[in-house]
Order: C-alpha cells, then structure tokens, then sequence
C-alpha cells in the first residue's frame, strides 16, 4: 500500500504490508522454508534461498523502513549481528567515534573483538556534539552514537552529529533502541544508519530476540545485505512474524510507557533515600531542550541511584520488587529492573563506568505498561 501521507500511527500497522497475494490471508504469512523451486536455474520468484531472502522477513523489512522514515531495511538474527554488520563495513586502521555511555555489549564488540582487526575506536562523551570535531583524523571512517544513552540517559543531538559526519564524510550510526521508531526518527535529523535491538520496544512482548538496520542509501544497503549474505547473521521467519506483530501495537504501548515513566520518574524524584534521577523528560535534565526536538516522547526508561550509594543498598531494592522482574533487557509491557554494573554493563571496566557515571547503586527501569498506582507501590516498598 501507499503511504506517503499516513500519519505514523496508521503507518505502524499499515505500512509496507499488503494481505497475502496467495490467500489473501490480513497476516503476514510465515514462510517457514529453506528453499524455493526454480523453474529453471535462475528462472525464479524473487526467492532463491532463505539465508539470502525470506518473504515474511522481506515484509518486515519494508515495514521497518517505512516506520523510521527510511528506504531499506535490513532484518538480522539480533542486535548485535546488526552491529557486527555495519563494523565490518570498516577495514583495519579505521577509527570509530563512539559515545562513552552505551550498551556494553557494542563496547564488547568494539574492544574485544573488532580492535584486534585493527579497527579504533574513541569513545568520548558528546553531550556537546562539537567535541567529536577534536578526534576526527583522516582514518576516521564513523561516529557511532545512541540517544537516548544506556544506562545514563544522556541526549546526542543527531542533527548536530550529521552536520560534522557529512562535512568529514563520515558515516553517521545511531542506534535508536531506547526512544524506538515511535519517539524518534535519526534518519530524518540526518543520520545514514539506524540500528535496533528489536528485541526491545519494536517486539515489545519479551519473547524475541531480533535487530534491524534501516538506511536511505542504496549503496550502502547493497553493502550491508553483502555481509550479512556473506555471514550469515538472519533472522527465522517466525521471529520476522512476531516483531510485525509488535510493531502494530508500537504506538499504543509507548503512549503508556510514556505516561508511566513520566509519573514514576517524578514519584522517585520526590522520595527521601533517592539520589540522581535520570530521565530525559524532566525540564532540568542536561540536553532536555535536544530531546524535546527531535524526540515525540520520553520514553519509559529511567536509571536512579540510592543516596546511600554502595552495591549492597542497590541489590536489596533489586531483590525486594514484585512487579519489577530483576531480568536483562528492556521495552517489554512488563516492567523491568536491573543493576547495570552486574548485567548489561559488567562488560565495561569498573574504573571507566564510575568515570562516566555508571555508579554502583545505578538503577535501571524498564518501565512496563501496567497500572502506574500497583508500580509505584511496588517500588515504594522495596526502597523502604
């Protein structure tokens, strides 16, 4: 179906999915095959072999592109396969400029095992987008960023980060897991990649494990779909069937992780054992004036730390939640907590993490969409 005009709520469930040709079955089909019969070699659908193409994931895809405002989009086995895919379009002696609060497991990536191929990698905080200008030399190949940061919630302005890529001709990377396709669209601020764990918000129901990479340029696409033909990092089709299902829902469940975050973020504000809270929402937040314009919401992910700030008091609020699963991950309709030092981020040294702010008692919410009332009781007993 067309839709250059929709508004991105009848996009999400409409765009790029038309019903099945067959059968006309509403739902995607899952084409669970590893195969397609040509009538002679090379005389084919369009379908080859599936590591290489699969319908239900060529679905996906064109529904992923048209969500993000972008032309190509590009399905893999997970998160981090599409990370490994954009750092392999790189050779040794590249030099990566890349936010120093994100995701440990692209810091993993990066130091374990991409810098042994000879690829650099600066990490620096760009809370100013202008000191990336200091690190840019003539083997620097890309800027790497995600807005909003994991677990810090520090805002990149992606417009001034594209302006500086495109004036050095460098490749612009942002990985928009944390706001999802619904709060932000990079490609629209200039970004030439955007990268989704869409295990998180775009599935949105905790049962898959699955990423996406969208772009506007059709030879980087033509790149891109090399290396992962190349390597092999796809997706099944039952996985492709499920984040089409969440992402019809994506808009109505980041409305109430919106809400929900917004008054659990000011209820643990105002609670007497809570130091730092950090949610972009909040009009006092560094980069605030950045996330209102070029994010439609705030999300619900908050990270706080304990005024009584040592392991022992954080992993006793961990322990004591009921409604909050202590679990890995986030963008479920359930709520989630975690302990960045110990889980997501035990990747990252101590001595950096402390130095960025990634403190011991730093919590991170994952906040669900369930009764905000039951969740904020819930925390309300186990900080004490």
């Amino acid at each position: 179906m067309s839709h250059k005009n929709y508004k991105l709520d009848t996009k999400l469930i409409h765009a790029g999915i038309s019903p099945d040709p067959t059968t006309g079955a509403i739902m995607t089909p899952i084409y669970q095959t590893s195969t397609y019969v040509q009538a002679a070699p090379g005389d084919h659908k369009g379908y080859e072999y599936a590591r290489t193409q699969n319908p239900t994931r060529t679905v996906l895809q064109h529904s992923l592109a048209a969500i993000e405002g972008g032309k190509y989009a590009l399905c893999f086995g997970s998160g981090m396969a599409a990370t490994d895919a954009v750092i392999k379009l790189l050779k040794p002696g590249d030099e990566v400029i890349v936010s120093n609060d994100l995701y440990g497991g692209t810091y993993r990536i990066m130091t374990k095992i991409f810098a042994s191929y000879g690829i650099n990698f600066h990490f620096i905080g760009m809370q100013d987008a202008q000191n990336i200008t200091q690190y840019i030399n003539g083997n620097t190949k890309m800027i790497w960023i995600e807005t909003p940061t994991n677990p810090l919630l520090n805002v990149i302005d992606i417009a001034a980060c594209a302006e500086i890529a495109k004036k050095h001709n460098l490749l612009l990377v942002c990985d928009n897991t944390f706001a999802s396709p619904y709060l932000q669209n990079p490609l629209t601020h200039g970004a030439d990649i955007v990268l989704h764990s869409a295990t998180k918000y775009l599935g949105g129901h905790s049962d898959v494990v699955h990423g996406a990479l969208v772009m506007n340029d059709q030879e980087l696409e033509e790149r891109l779909r090399f290396i992962q033909n190349s390597c092999g990092a796809v997706p099944g089709p039952h996985d492709c069937w499920l984040v089409l299902r969440g992402i019809k829902t994506l808009h109505v469940r980041m409305q109430r992780h919106c809400e929900n975050g917004a008054a659990i973020a000011h209820f643990l504000r105002s609670h007497p054992k809570v130091g730092k809270v950090l949610w972009v929402g909040f009009e006092d937040h560094p980069n605030h004036h950045i996330a209102k314009k070029q994010m439609r919401g705030f999300g619900g992910m908050i990270s706080f730390t304990l005024k009584d700030d040592n392991l022992d008091a954080a992993l006793s609020v961990l322990k004591k939640t009921h409604l909050f699963a202590l679990a890995e991950s986030l963008g479920g309709v359930e709520s989630l907590i975690g302990h960045p030092a110990t889980m997501t981020h035990a990747s990252i040294p101590r001595a950096d993490r402390i130095k960025n702010g990634l403190v011991d008692s730093l919590i991170r919410l994952s906040v669900g969409i369930e009764d905000v009332d039951d969740l904020i009781e819930d925390l309300k007993e186990a900080i004490g």
